[in-house]
């Protein structure tokens, strides 16, 4: 399955933010966005229970205001 998570960040975080999150396994993409959001991350996983612990991953670190996740089922 795949997945698109949209991040607001602190913008003083965002660098290394972005740079975890494109060591996280699952994670295909990740880049800086311009607009309402900061970052996206491209998600490849096996299924819903994945996506969660991946999300509460993103959610956890410091620096990440919010974050809206669209799934592709």
């Amino acid at each position: 399955m795949n997945a698109c998570v949209l991040l607001k960040v602190v913008p003083t975080k965002a660098e290394s933010i972005l740079e975890t999150i494109k060591t996280i396994k699952g994670v295909r993409k990740a880049y800086f966005t311009y607009g309402r959001f900061d970052i996206v991350a491209f998600l490849e996983i096996r299924d819903y229970k994945e996506l969660r612990e991946i999300t509460g991953r993103i959610n956890e670190m410091p620096g990440v205001r919010s974050t809206e996740t669209l799934a592709e089922g």
